[in-house]
C-alpha cells in the first residue's frame, strides 16, 4: 500500500486549492501539459505519450490532481483558454504566427497562462532562435532572462538544483516574467524526450549523457512545473499554507 506523507498532503491540499487560479480558463483545476499545433503543424513521434506520463507521475507522487492523456490545442483556437498551461516543442523552426495564432498566444498569456518552451533539438538550435524571434514581437516590453537558482520553480516540491531532460542542456532555465510570475518558460533539454514511454512500458529515448539520475531529476523538474502552475509561488510564502488548510477547513461540507 502507498504511504502519503504530510509532504503529500499538503501539496495535494494545496494544489487542489490553487488550482482555483485555474478558473479564469475552465472549472477543471487539473494540470495538463497540452502541446500547442502552429501554423497546421502537429507535434508528432514518440515524444507524445510525455504529457501522460508527466500526469501519471505527478498525481502518483504528489497526489495533486493531473489528467492522464495526451492533448493538442491549435494556437488559434478558443479552447487554447480552457487550461492554464500549453507547451510550443519542436526541432525545426515552426512556420511564423498568423495573425490569429499571434493573437490567441498573447489573450492566453494576458490572462495569466504559462507557456514552455521545449527545444527536442537544442544541439542545432533552430528551434528556440525562431520561438525567441516570435516571443521578441508578442512581448517587446518583456526581456527574456535566466532565473535565479533560488526561483521557487526549483523548490515548488522538489529541491532541484537546475534544470534536466533527456539531455543535460544549459543550467540555468530562461524566462519571460510579468507581474513576477514566470510565465514562459524556455527549456533546451528535451523535458518530454525524458518523460516519453514505449507502448510496452519502457522509456522511449535514452538520456545524455546518462543515468538513472539524470532522468528522475527531470522528472521532478516536470512535477515542480507542474505544481507551479497549479499553486504558483505557494511554496516561496508558507504563511499561506496555514491558510490554505484554513481555508480547506472552513469549505468542507
Amino acid at each position: 500500500m502507498q504511504r502519503f506523507s504530510r509532504r503529500h498532503a499538503l501539496a495535494g491540499l494545496a494544489a487542489v486549492l490553487c488550482a482555483s487560479r485555474a478558473t479564469a480558463f475552465g472549472q477543471a483545476g487539473a494540470f495538463q501539459a497540452r502541446l500547442l499545433k502552429t501554423g497546421g503543424i502537429e507535434p508528432s513521434g514518440p515524444r507524445l505519450s510525455g504529457p501522460e506520463r508527466w500526469g501519471w507521475e505527478l498525481v502518483r507522487r504528489t497526489s495533486a490532481p493531473g489528467r492522464l492523456v495526451t492533448k493538442l490545442v491549435a494556437a488559434d483556437d478558443p479552447a487554447l483558454f480552457d487550461e492554464p498551461f500549453v507547451m510550443w516543442c519542436g526541432e525545426k523552426p515552426p512556420p511564423p504566427l498568423s495573425g490569429p495564432e499571434r493573437r490567441g498566444l498573447l489573450q492566453f498569456i494576458h490572462l495569466g497562462g504559462v507557456l514552455l518552451i521545449d527545444d527536442w533539438d537544442p544541439q542545432s538550435g533552430a528551434f528556440t532562435k525562431a520561438i525567441r524571434a516570435e516571443l521578441e514581437g508578442l512581448l517587446p516590453e518583456s526581456p527574456i532572462v535566466a532565473l535565479p537558482p533560488e526561483h521557487v520553480l526549483f523548490k515548488t516540491y522538489y529541491i532541484v538544483d537546475r534544470p534536466y531532460g533527456r539531455l543535460e542542456g544549459p543550467k540555468t532555465v530562461e524566462a519571460i516574467v510579468r507581474g513576477g510570475y514566470a510565465q514562459v518558460l524556455l527549456l533546451q533539454h528535451d523535458i518530454l524526450g525524458a518523460l516519453a514511454r514505449t507502448r510496452s512500458g519502457g522509456w522511449a529515448l535514452g538520456v545524455e549523457p546518462g543515468g538513472f539520475l539524470q532522468r528522475e531529476y527531470a522528472i521532478r523538474l516536470a512535477v515542480n512545473i507542474a505544481m507551479y502552475v497549479l499553486c504558483s509561488d505557494y511554496k516561496d510564502d508558507q504563511v499561506h499554507v496555514a491558510w490554505l488548510i484554513r481555508r480547506g477547513a472552513a469549505v468542507r461540507p
